[in-house]
């Protein structure tokens, strides 16, 4: 084939150019896995050291898993045994809780009554005197009272002990150094003797009185009044260690507070209000007025009786002039027989029916004489008792303003409108009964008295018309005429 030299030229340059490339990029290539090799051995290096590691750390770990293979059936050997332990401690509490429950009625019975009887300790301790000698009982009593306590046998025994001493001191005379409140009201310390749980005394320098235990309090309190009379005297003999009998209370204080609270009529009178003044009169008034009919009624009965009798026994012998100077003996007011024997005697030569009329009419017109005062008692006994309702108004108005202000908290200030409330009823009831008794009484008498009267008054018609028939017929006359 032919060539043109440029062409071979071309080629053979071709040709260089391509070798050249080709050797460059062999020394590159060269370089590049030299390069690598040294990068190979150092990866090789550091995986070497990497596998030593990781072989350490496995040796350490395979120990580890050993170890804790070891532990796990060590603890799996100890919750086997806890595990048995418990099904023990299951039926062992199992077998508790039914000996409990078998039990458990009886002990709540026990703590019951235990407790039961604390209470009733209590309320006693309150109660008794002794417990202002020894305050401290109380305290011991008030645990057992709660309902989630269950009382030991220390509990039990220390009730026991305070029963005893309780006992102990009931049956004893003694003298105790204590406080008590005075009759003054300030609280003081003296010397206090108790005779047994019945009553205690005081001494308080010269004062020598009996002491009230109030249970609301807790204190001694003094009575407002000293004993006196025998009471006193013995009283201070005794604590004076001069004698050998006292007098004492077995009621507990009751008959010393009624004695000491007892009130008189006089003390009635005042706590009864303002009321209780216009009753009083009343009283008063009306009893004047009894005493006054009783001595005039008496009286006229008296002359009833013997100025009748005579007059007529006069009129039956035919002695007018002596029956007359009966009548001027006597005044008239003095007594109404004497006006109605004198209005008699004056109409005696009259007939009957003008004898009877006159009579009657003197005997009416004597009758508000005998009479007199009964109306007003008959007032006063109605009036009384009606005073007494308005005292018990006016004091019920007055406890309602007293509870107004201050409640209903201290029932002592209500006790001052209460009982004049009741004082005012009481002293109205006690005035109206026997003023309504004693206008029955002299009513009753009045009308007895009047009755005497008519019926002499008759009894000297019938024998004045006697003695006038006889006269007729001595005459010679007619018994009609004498009519």
């Amino acid at each position: 084939m032919n060539t043109s030299p440029q062409k071979l030229g071309l080629l053979m340059l071709v040709s260089m150019l391509l070798m050249t490339a080709v050797t460059a990029q062999s020394q590159d290539l060269r370089d590049a896995y030299r390069k690598a090799e040294v990068d190979r051995e150092a990866a090789a290096e550091r995986a070497a050291e990497k596998e030593e590691v990781i072989l350490a750390n496995r040796v350490r770990l395979e120990s580890a898993v050993i170890q804790l293979e070891a532990e796990k059936e060590e603890l799996e050997k100890q919750l086997a045994a806890v595990e048995a332990h418990l099904v023990v401690q299951t039926e062992r509490e199992a077998s508790l809780t039914g000996q409990w429950e078998s039990h458990e009625l009886d002990f709540r019975e026990i703590s019951g009554n235990v407790r039961l009887a604390a209470r009733d300790l209590e309320t006693m301790l309150h109660q008794s005197q002794f417990t202002g000698l020894r305050s401290g009982r109380v305290d011991q009593i008030s645990p057992l009272l709660d309902k989630g306590y269950f009382p030991g046998i220390d509990d039990i025994s220390g009730m026991v002990r305070i029963v005893f001493d309780e006992i102990a001191m009931s049956g004893e005379v003694g003298l105790h150094q204590a406080e008590f409140i005075s009759r003054d009201g300030a609280e003081v310390t003296g010397q206090i003797l108790t005779m047994g749980k019945f009553m205690a005394a005081y001494e308080l320098g010269d004062e020598r009185g009996y002491l009230n235990w109030s249970p609301e309090g807790g204190r001694f309190y003094a009575m407002t009044d000293l004993p006196g009379g025998n009471i006193g005297r013995n009283l201070n003999g005794f604590m004076k260690g001069e004698r050998e009998v006292v007098p004492f209370d077995l009621s507990g204080g009751s008959a010393l507070r009624q004695i000491s609270h007892k009130t008189n009529l006089m003390d009635q009178i005042r706590g009864g209000g303002p009321i209780v003044w216009p009753i009083v009169g009343l009283a008063f008034g009306a009893l004047l007025i009894v005493l006054a009919r009783v001595v005039y009624l008496n009286r006229i009965h008296a002359n009833t009786d013997r100025f009748m009798g005579e007059v007529n026994d006069f009129a039956a012998t035919g002695d007018w002039a002596a029956a007359e100077d009966l009548v001027s003996r006597h005044k008239r007011g003095k007594s109404p027989v004497i006006a109605v024997i004198k209005a008699g005697l004056a109409v005696r030569d009259k007939g009957r029916e003008i004898q009877e009329s006159v009579l009657q009419e003197a005997i009416l017109h004597e009758m508000p004489r005998v009479e007199s005062g009964l109306s007003v008692l008959a007032v006063f006994g109605a009036v009384a008792p009606l005073l007494g309702l308005l005292g018990t108004v006016t004091g019920m108005i007055n406890t309602f303003r007293v509870i107004t202000l201050f409640g209903t908290s201290d029932p002592k200030l209500m006790s001052g409108g209460i009982s004049e409330a009741l004082i005012t009823t009481e002293l109205g009831l006690m005035v109206a009964i026997p003023i309504m008794l004693a206008h029955t009484f002299l009513s009753r008498r009045s009308d007895h008295i009047i009755g005497d009267m008519e019926e002499r008054a008759v009894q000297m018609i019938n024998i004045i018309q006697i003695r006038n028939e006889e006269l007729v017929l001595a005459a010679g006359g007619s018994p009609d005429e004498s009519r």
